[in-house]
């Protein structure tokens, strides 16, 4: 059936152009492709043109609602938010035992959705949830690359981070995911030849605190720094440490 709807549709709109001697061409090859009568190859060769008006389906009512969705967020969470293949095999152990404790309160219907909704269905719903728990970042500074293996680059100092001396800095915030007001940055110095490190507690980003922890945690190291990676750029300052 569909390949005769192509063949009546490629043809009608030479079949409307055409002249007399032409239409019946074209009728007669229609009729002969399809097997149709001529009257009837001529109405379908007139309405392969006509633009239908598809009207939209309207949006089938959702099998799982907020009752089976709520319950479906309790029971994520006491899982510990785990994803939607986890938590889909963990269900029909789950539902009856917390029924049977008293700790979900839900009807038999919903009990019996919770059971067989899909585990796209569990991924769909949740994902909203799954999006207020994603972290927005560890620190305020960009991540140094000298321990992971890239390129060294030059600062004050000719890089050679086979011998001790060479250090690389970062700056990292304890914002909980909010960086809105003032909270503690944790400073860490690592010696790429040895992996000696030290961290200190700076109060905030402000310049005299992170100068200050810089100048008392080189102070520690067994050996003179020599040089610091380009990322200690990122703190905004640049001291000489003598």
């Amino acid at each position: 059936m569909s390949e005769r709807k192509a063949v009546t549709k490629k043809l009608a709109l030479d079949y409307r152009r055409g002249d007399r001697a032409r239409k019946g061409q074209i009728l007669d090859q229609v009729c002969e492709l399809n097997g149709w009568h001529r009257s009837h190859a001529r109405k379908a060769l007139t309405q392969a043109l006509v633009l239908k008006v598809v009207r939209p389906r309207p949006p089938r009512p959702p099998l799982y609602g907020e009752a089976v969705i709520k319950a479906l967020r309790f029971l994520w969470a006491v899982q510990g938010t785990p994803c939607g293949r986890l938590l889909a095999a963990a269900l029909p152990d789950l539902v009856p035992r917390l029924r049977r404790l008293g700790e979900l309160n839900v009807d038999d219907e919903t009990a019996t959705l919770l059971l067989q909704i899909a585990l796209a269905t569990i991924d769909r719903r949740l994902s909203a949830e799954w999006a207020k728990l994603t972290l927005r970042g560890r620190s305020h500074t960009k991540p140094g690359t000298l321990l992971k293996n890239s390129i060294p680059m030059r600062t004050w100092a000719e890089w050679d981070d086979a011998v001790p001396g060479f250090v690389e800095i970062d700056l990292v915030g304890h914002e909980g995911g909010n960086s809105k007001g003032e909270f503690c940055f944790t400073l860490d110095i690592t010696d790429i030849a040895t992996g000696w490190t030290e961290t200190r507690s700076v109060r905030n980003k402000a310049q005299k605190w992170v100068f200050a922890a810089i100048k008392d945690a080189t102070a520690s190291f067994p050996f003179p720094i020599l040089g610091i990676d380009s990322d200690y750029a990122d703190l905004g300052i640049m001291p000489t440490l003598a």
